[in-house]
């Protein structure tokens, strides 16, 4: 009898170790393999949602009606695993489709407390509340969505910039953003990317996020240059940027204040083409390598048209003909004159501003020869003035 017992036993352990290493399979095969876990256990629940999912897929992506025994397998997975959340956003979706948009809210809620890391879910409901008129509903689930997103806040930074762009939605923005702390900036730089939305972007940006270094400083000024609005950029330049009139036509041109952004303070380049740096004792100092054209150095202006006289010294200079000052008008792919740098300091650069020439680069680059030659030198005492007539 002890000896049955132990057969017994030991049978029901074996059967127990079956079922349980079925049912793992299953799972594992379900999500990326359906059709195999069916004939695993084709009832299982995991089975039935992965294939239910499947076939909503694919009659969507061909246009087609859901047959209704999907919905019904899928009804039978909920039934017999109450905690999983997609049969419940499955029924969310079809009664969105159906316009029953009250049932859709009660579908995706359970499916979120049924997982509260469920991304669709939190997407479903964003989109429910934003539609009913919820905003603060709305913003929470799209918080929610972005501490779930592998890619965080970048996933629905615009979804949160379009609901940014009416003022009167402004007050649930500033609350999400003191609630969600990281989420301001990527909603600022989603915003800036059009220059219509600079008046949205100063209004949302609080005292911390607004610094010469904010990431959507950069975007913004580019994007109001871009679309034209050069005095607009200045201002904003200005006012945040920490940028100011220090007496020149150009600024910074001492080579002493990398504070201010571009395009308004210099960008110096660290690629392929070279590198170009600020050197203590208000000096600037260039490597080109010689091997591709480009440019080293870069500055946005805003000089009214008439004639300008550049000078500047010159220091340490080897190959200095393959390097040259040139400006060029804003979306000009020429420039308006070119200089090389040794002539502009032995003699002085005098060039003119064409009418209709709102905003200006000056650009110091490096011109490749038959034999690739590096250059290096270092500029200081750099001025641009007024001559002529309008000075």
């Amino acid at each position: 009898m002890l000896i049955v017992r132990r057969i017994a036993v030991v049978l029901l352990a074996l059967l127990l170790a079956a079922q349980v290493v079925r049912n793992a399979a299953v799972a594992a095969l379900a999500p990326l393999h359906p059709d195999s876990a069916a004939k695993i256990w084709a009832s299982h629940p995991s089975v039935e949602i992965s294939r239910g999912l499947a076939a909503i897929g694919l009659a969507s992506r061909e246009r087609k009606p859901i047959d209704p025994g999907v919905f019904a397998m899928i009804d039978d997975a909920a039934a017999k695993s109450p905690l999983s959340p997609e049969p419940y956003l499955v029924r969310g979706v079809r009664a969105q489709t159906e316009g029953d948009a009250e049932t859709a809210k009660r579908a995706f809620l359970a499916a979120q407390w049924r997982d509260p890391r469920s991304m669709p879910a939190a997407y479903f409901l964003a989109n429910y509340f934003f539609r009913a008129g919820h905003p603060l509903e709305g913003l929470r689930q799209t918080a929610t969505l972005a501490r779930l997103s592998p890619s965080g806040t970048a996933a629905v930074a615009p979804f949160v910039a379009a609901y940014a762009r009416d003022p009167s939605n402004w007050p649930q923005i500033r609350a999400l953003f003191r609630s969600q702390a990281g989420m301001e900036e990527g909603v600022l730089v989603a915003l800036a990317q059009d220059s219509h939305n600079a008046d949205a972007v100063l209004a949302l940006a609080d005292r911390s996020h607004r610094r010469p270094d904010s990431d959507w400083l950069r975007v913004l000024l580019s994007s109001l240059a871009a679309s034209g609005d050069y005095q607009g950029a200045r201002t904003i330049w200005e006012s945040v940027g920490g940028g100011h009139a220090d007496g020149g036509l150009v600024f910074d041109s001492g080579f002493s204040n990398p504070v201010p952004p571009p395009p308004f303070n210099w960008s110096f380049a660290s690629s392929t083409v070279g590198l170009a740096e600020r050197q203590s004792g208000k000096r600037l100092h260039v490597i080109f390598y010689g091997n591709q054209d480009g440019v080293l150095a870069s500055e946005l202006l805003l000089l009214p048209a008439g004639s300008y006289r550049l000078e500047m010294k010159l220091a340490a200079p080897a190959h200095a003909e393959l390097l040259q000052w040139s400006i060029r008008c804003d979306k000009a792919s020429d420039p308006i004159a070119t200089i090389r740098i040794d002539e502009a300091a032995s003699r002085g650069w005098s060039f003119q501003v064409p009418e209709g020439c709102l905003a200006q680069w000056l650009e110091l680059s490096g011109r490749s020869g038959d034999i690739a030659q590096q250059a290096e030198a270092t500029i200081a005492g750099l001025s641009v003035t007024r001559a002529g007539a309008n000075e």
